[in-house]
Protein backbone atom coordinates (compact mmCIF):
# COMPACT_ATOMS: atom_id res chain seq x y z
CA UNK A 1 0.00 0.00 0.00
CA UNK A 2 1.06 3.49 -0.58
CA UNK A 3 0.29 5.25 1.94
CA UNK A 4 0.87 2.33 4.86
CA UNK A 5 1.14 4.03 8.27
CA UNK A 6 0.98 7.55 7.84
CA UNK A 7 -1.79 10.00 8.76
CA UNK A 8 -3.81 12.54 6.27
CA UNK A 9 -6.45 15.17 7.33
CA UNK A 10 -9.10 16.01 4.40
CA UNK A 11 -11.21 19.07 4.31
CA UNK A 12 -14.64 18.87 2.80
CA UNK A 13 -14.30 14.98 2.87
CA UNK A 14 -18.10 14.89 3.60
CA UNK A 15 -18.93 14.21 0.27
CA UNK A 16 -17.81 14.69 -3.39
CA UNK A 17 -14.16 14.66 -4.18
CA UNK A 18 -12.88 14.64 -0.56
CA UNK A 19 -14.70 11.80 0.35
CA UNK A 20 -13.36 10.08 -2.50
CA UNK A 21 -9.83 11.17 -1.58
CA UNK A 22 -10.40 10.49 2.04
CA UNK A 23 -11.78 7.00 0.54
CA UNK A 24 -8.87 6.33 -1.53
CA UNK A 25 -6.38 7.20 1.31
CA UNK A 26 -7.87 4.31 3.95
CA UNK A 27 -7.62 2.00 1.37
CA UNK A 28 -3.52 2.65 0.78
CA UNK A 29 -2.74 2.53 4.32
CA UNK A 30 -3.13 5.65 5.84
CA UNK A 31 -5.15 6.78 8.46
CA UNK A 32 -7.22 9.44 8.07
CA UNK A 33 -9.12 12.77 9.70
CA UNK A 34 -12.32 13.10 7.77
CA UNK A 35 -12.90 17.03 8.00
CA UNK A 36 -16.32 18.34 6.88
CA UNK A 37 -18.64 21.56 8.17
CA UNK A 38 -21.36 18.75 8.28
CA UNK A 39 -20.36 16.75 11.56
CA UNK A 40 -23.07 14.17 10.46
CA UNK A 41 -21.12 14.15 6.76
CA UNK A 42 -18.06 13.42 7.69
CA UNK A 43 -18.99 11.27 10.39
CA UNK A 44 -20.85 8.71 7.80
CA UNK A 45 -17.82 8.24 5.61
CA UNK A 46 -15.21 7.67 8.51
CA UNK A 47 -17.62 5.23 9.38
CA UNK A 48 -17.07 3.73 6.06
CA UNK A 49 -13.10 3.69 6.25
CA UNK A 50 -13.45 2.27 9.54
CA UNK A 51 -16.20 -0.33 8.36
CA UNK A 52 -13.85 -1.91 5.81
CA UNK A 53 -11.30 -1.93 8.37
CA UNK A 54 -9.27 1.05 7.96
CA UNK A 55 -8.71 3.91 10.85
CA UNK A 56 -10.92 7.29 10.42
CA UNK A 57 -11.43 10.47 13.22
CA UNK A 58 -14.29 12.32 12.07
CA UNK A 59 -14.07 16.30 12.71
CA UNK A 60 -16.89 18.74 12.21
CA UNK A 61 -14.35 22.14 10.94
CA UNK A 62 -15.24 25.13 9.13
CA UNK A 63 -12.07 25.67 7.77
CA UNK A 64 -12.36 29.45 7.69
CA UNK A 65 -12.08 29.40 11.82
CA UNK A 66 -8.45 29.05 12.59
CA UNK A 67 -9.41 27.70 15.95
CA UNK A 68 -11.65 24.74 14.62
CA UNK A 69 -8.71 24.13 12.19
CA UNK A 70 -6.16 24.13 14.96
CA UNK A 71 -8.27 21.83 16.62
CA UNK A 72 -8.88 19.53 14.12
CA UNK A 73 -5.26 19.17 12.85
CA UNK A 74 -4.34 18.60 16.74
CA UNK A 75 -6.96 15.54 17.45
CA UNK A 76 -5.36 13.82 13.91
CA UNK A 77 -2.16 14.31 15.83
CA UNK A 78 -3.65 12.89 19.45
CA UNK A 79 -5.51 10.03 17.64
CA UNK A 80 -2.73 9.37 14.92
CA UNK A 81 0.92 10.08 16.42
CA UNK A 82 1.50 12.29 13.27
CA UNK A 83 0.61 14.25 9.85
CA UNK A 84 1.98 13.00 7.07
CA UNK A 85 0.08 14.83 4.74
CA UNK A 86 -2.91 17.59 4.19
CA UNK A 87 -5.40 18.02 1.00
CA UNK A 88 -7.01 21.26 1.66
CA UNK A 89 -10.20 20.68 -0.53
CA UNK A 90 -13.02 22.60 1.09
CA UNK A 91 -14.81 24.81 -1.23
CA UNK A 92 -18.56 26.53 -2.77
CA UNK A 93 -19.28 27.67 -5.35
CA UNK A 94 -21.57 31.03 -6.32
CA UNK A 95 -21.93 32.11 -9.70
CA UNK A 96 -22.76 35.36 -10.71
CA UNK A 97 -22.01 38.30 -13.23
CA UNK A 98 -19.71 40.69 -10.84
CA UNK A 99 -21.90 43.81 -11.54
CA UNK A 100 -23.94 41.55 -9.50
CA UNK A 101 -21.91 39.72 -7.49
CA UNK A 102 -22.57 40.20 -3.93
CA UNK A 103 -19.36 41.38 -1.84
CA UNK A 104 -20.50 39.08 1.10
CA UNK A 105 -20.39 36.09 -1.35
CA UNK A 106 -17.56 36.90 -3.19
CA UNK A 107 -15.74 36.98 0.36
CA UNK A 108 -17.32 33.71 1.35
CA UNK A 109 -16.17 31.92 -1.45
CA UNK A 110 -12.57 33.35 -1.17
CA UNK A 111 -12.42 32.94 2.51
CA UNK A 112 -13.42 29.02 2.25
CA UNK A 113 -11.14 28.40 -0.88
CA UNK A 114 -8.27 30.64 0.13
CA UNK A 115 -8.53 31.10 3.77
CA UNK A 116 -9.43 27.95 4.54
CA UNK A 117 -6.29 26.40 2.44
CA UNK A 118 -3.80 28.73 4.46
CA UNK A 119 -4.93 28.27 7.51
CA UNK A 120 -4.82 23.89 6.97
CA UNK A 121 -1.56 24.84 6.03
CA UNK A 122 -0.66 27.04 8.68
CA UNK A 123 -1.77 24.18 11.14
CA UNK A 124 -0.16 20.97 9.27
CA UNK A 125 3.72 22.00 9.29
CA UNK A 126 3.79 22.43 12.60
CA UNK A 127 3.56 18.78 12.52
CA UNK A 128 4.90 18.57 9.58
CA UNK A 129 8.57 20.46 10.07
CA UNK A 130 9.70 18.79 13.01
CA UNK A 131 9.38 15.35 11.54
CA UNK A 132 11.20 16.88 8.14
CA UNK A 133 8.49 15.12 6.05
CA UNK A 134 5.25 16.01 4.72
CA UNK A 135 2.90 16.26 1.72
CA UNK A 136 0.79 19.73 1.14
CA UNK A 137 -2.05 19.42 -1.23
CA UNK A 138 -4.49 21.90 -2.27
CA UNK A 139 -7.72 21.47 -4.16
CA UNK A 140 -7.23 23.75 -7.11
CA UNK A 141 -9.11 23.54 -10.80
CA UNK A 142 -8.63 23.75 -14.48
CA UNK A 143 -9.94 27.46 -13.42
CA UNK A 144 -6.63 28.07 -11.17
CA UNK A 145 -5.47 28.54 -15.01
CA UNK A 146 -7.94 29.72 -16.78
CA UNK A 147 -11.12 31.97 -16.57
CA UNK A 148 -15.13 31.70 -17.13
CA UNK A 149 -17.62 34.19 -16.93
CA UNK A 150 -19.76 34.61 -14.13
CA UNK A 151 -17.09 32.91 -11.74
CA UNK A 152 -15.06 35.88 -10.30
CA UNK A 153 -14.57 34.98 -6.74
CA UNK A 154 -13.71 31.23 -7.83
CA UNK A 155 -11.29 32.09 -10.15
CA UNK A 156 -10.18 34.42 -8.58
CA UNK A 157 -9.48 31.65 -5.48
CA UNK A 158 -8.21 28.93 -7.32
CA UNK A 159 -5.38 31.47 -9.25
CA UNK A 160 -4.54 32.54 -5.41
CA UNK A 161 -4.01 28.86 -4.39
CA UNK A 162 -1.18 28.08 -6.77
CA UNK A 163 0.74 31.08 -5.37
CA UNK A 164 -0.10 29.89 -1.74
CA UNK A 165 1.38 26.46 -3.08
CA UNK A 166 4.06 27.80 -4.94
CA UNK A 167 5.68 29.67 -1.97
CA UNK A 168 4.79 26.92 0.06
CA UNK A 169 7.39 24.50 -2.22
CA UNK A 170 9.48 27.14 -1.72
CA UNK A 171 9.29 27.42 2.33
CA UNK A 172 8.91 23.73 3.26
CA UNK A 173 11.77 22.61 0.85
CA UNK A 174 13.76 23.18 3.38
CA UNK A 175 11.79 21.05 5.83
CA UNK A 176 11.42 18.39 3.11
CA UNK A 177 8.02 19.25 2.81
CA UNK A 178 6.03 19.00 -0.51
CA UNK A 179 3.70 21.01 -1.89
CA UNK A 180 1.15 20.81 -4.90
CA UNK A 181 -1.91 21.58 -6.51
CA UNK A 182 -4.69 19.31 -8.07
CA UNK A 183 -6.40 21.32 -11.25
CA UNK A 184 -9.45 18.75 -12.15
CA UNK A 185 -11.55 19.70 -14.94
CA UNK A 186 -15.31 19.52 -14.47
CA UNK A 187 -16.22 16.46 -11.75
CA UNK A 188 -19.83 15.77 -11.84
CA UNK A 189 -20.30 16.46 -7.61
CA UNK A 190 -23.34 17.88 -5.93
CA UNK A 191 -21.02 21.57 -6.36
CA UNK A 192 -21.60 21.44 -10.37
CA UNK A 193 -24.65 19.98 -10.32
CA UNK A 194 -25.47 23.20 -8.50
CA UNK A 195 -23.80 25.54 -10.89
CA UNK A 196 -25.42 23.61 -14.62
CA UNK A 197 -29.38 25.11 -13.68
CA UNK A 198 -27.48 28.74 -12.08
CA UNK A 199 -25.56 28.65 -15.33
CA UNK A 200 -28.45 28.14 -17.53
CA UNK A 201 -30.08 30.74 -16.09
CA UNK A 202 -27.15 33.20 -16.58
CA UNK A 203 -26.28 32.38 -20.02
CA UNK A 204 -29.70 32.46 -21.07
CA UNK A 205 -28.51 28.62 -22.75
CA UNK A 206 -30.51 24.82 -21.90
CA UNK A 207 -29.03 23.02 -19.31
CA UNK A 208 -27.90 20.24 -21.88
CA UNK A 209 -25.94 23.13 -23.58
CA UNK A 210 -23.96 24.30 -20.44
CA UNK A 211 -22.80 20.74 -20.07
CA UNK A 212 -21.84 20.15 -23.78
CA UNK A 213 -20.73 23.79 -24.33
CA UNK A 214 -19.42 25.58 -21.75
CA UNK A 215 -18.19 22.01 -19.26
CA UNK A 216 -17.25 20.28 -21.67
CA UNK A 217 -16.51 21.82 -24.76
CA UNK A 218 -13.24 21.94 -24.88
CA UNK A 219 -12.68 18.16 -23.91
CA UNK A 220 -10.97 16.09 -26.44
CA UNK A 221 -13.62 13.25 -25.89
CA UNK A 222 -16.91 14.87 -24.03
CA UNK A 223 -16.47 13.43 -20.82
CA UNK A 224 -16.25 14.53 -16.96
CA UNK A 225 -13.30 13.91 -15.15
CA UNK A 226 -14.55 11.43 -12.35
CA UNK A 227 -13.86 11.32 -8.58
CA UNK A 228 -11.26 8.01 -9.06
CA UNK A 229 -9.29 10.31 -10.83
CA UNK A 230 -8.93 13.25 -9.01
CA UNK A 231 -8.40 10.83 -5.51
CA UNK A 232 -5.51 8.94 -7.61
CA UNK A 233 -3.43 12.10 -8.11
CA UNK A 234 -4.02 12.70 -4.40
CA UNK A 235 -2.70 9.34 -3.21
CA UNK A 236 0.43 9.98 -5.89
CA UNK A 237 1.30 13.46 -4.72
CA UNK A 238 1.11 12.05 -1.05
CA UNK A 239 3.20 9.09 -1.37
CA UNK A 240 5.54 10.54 -3.64
CA UNK A 241 8.83 10.60 -1.93
CA UNK A 242 11.06 13.11 -2.77
CA UNK A 243 10.82 17.06 -3.43
CA UNK A 244 11.82 16.31 -7.06
CA UNK A 245 7.96 16.99 -7.42
CA UNK A 246 7.00 20.29 -5.42
CA UNK A 247 5.25 23.70 -6.83
CA UNK A 248 3.31 21.98 -9.69
CA UNK A 249 -0.46 22.03 -10.57
CA UNK A 250 -1.57 18.38 -11.92
CA UNK A 251 -4.35 18.80 -14.55
CA UNK A 252 -6.64 16.36 -15.16
CA UNK A 253 -9.04 17.72 -17.24
CA UNK A 254 -10.23 15.04 -19.81
CA UNK A 255 -7.93 18.16 -22.47
CA UNK A 256 -10.03 20.80 -21.09
CA UNK A 257 -6.78 22.93 -20.49
CA UNK A 258 -3.29 22.02 -21.28
CA UNK A 259 -0.08 23.18 -19.59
Amino acid sequence: MQLADQAAIVTGAGSGIGRAIALAFAREGASVGVADINAASAQKVAAEIEATGGRAIALAMDVTDEAMVNAGVEKVVDRFGRLDAMVANAGIQIVHPIEEFPYEEFRRVVDIHLGGSFLLTKAAVKHMYPRRSGSLIYMGSVHSHEASPLKSAYVAAKHAILGLARTMAKEGGRHGVRSNVICPGFVRTPLVEKQIPEQARDLGISEEDVVSRVMLGRTVDGEFTTLEDVADIAVFLAGFGSSALTGQSMTASHGWYMG
